[in-house]
């Protein structure tokens, strides 16, 4: 398969792995053994178009692969830096590019999300690779980050929570009452009356 590429540099690289028997064989060469052996390659296919954004497409170019990965459909992103300075923060350029495949997954009507191998391919004047490829080094507080990014995230449930405690919570007490109960029938009744009930707490104050 031969792609129309203006920079060289991305031609070579794309023109290269989109030959399907060539991308098995760099696959199976660096993909990490883990992952690799749940890798179906006799499904693996080319999917064509890029990630990398107009003004970097100098400096990157990118590839992406459909494969299954433990029965299931999934990706291989591969990015090539063409810089001779490799960034720090190329994990969580990476990331961005992972979603974007996610997100054009379930553009395509899928209702899960899929699992999306990220590769970097890098050819730099500075050996070895100066930078982690941990996107929790990219954060200033590596700590607080690995405490809460992509962590389940904390969960306000306002349904459950009965109204004699949402009544405690001080000056958001009429906030939480209202919308805990602004779909119940006689919701106007009950805003009126925790309205009056609050006006009364203020003139007792």
């Amino acid at each position: 398969m031969t792609i129309k590429i203006h920079d060289p540099h991305d031609r070579l690289f794309r023109n290269f792995l989109a030959d399907i028997n060539k991308a098995k064989d760099f696959l199976e060469t660096y993909l990490p053994e883990n992952i690799k052996k749940q890798c179906d390659f006799s499904a693996l296919s080319f999917k064509p178009g890029s990630f990398v954004e107009k003004d970097l497409k100098h400096h990157f170019s990118d590839i992406l692969y459909s494969v299954k990965i433990a029965g299931t459909q999934g990706y291989i992103y591969t990015l090539i830096e063409h810089e001779t300075t490799p960034r720090k923060l190329t994990p969580f350029k990476l990331l961005r590019y992972q979603i974007a495949i996610m997100k054009q997954h379930l553009d395509q009507g899928h209702q899960t999300l899929p699992i999306v191998i990220p590769l970097l391919f890098y050819r730099g004047k500075k050996s070895p690779y100066p930078f982690s490829t941990d996107i929790l080094d990219c954060f200033e507080n590596k700590e607080l980050a690995q405490e809460t990014f992509l962590k389940p995230y904390s969960l306000i449930d306002i349904t459950v929570i009965p109204d004699e405690e949402l009544r405690t919570h001080k000056g958001i007490t009429i906030l939480e009452l209202i919308q805990k109960n602004i779909h119940k029938r006689d919701a106007l009744e009950f805003i009126q009356d925790i309205a009056l009930q609050m006006a009364k707490q203020l003139l007792d104050t």
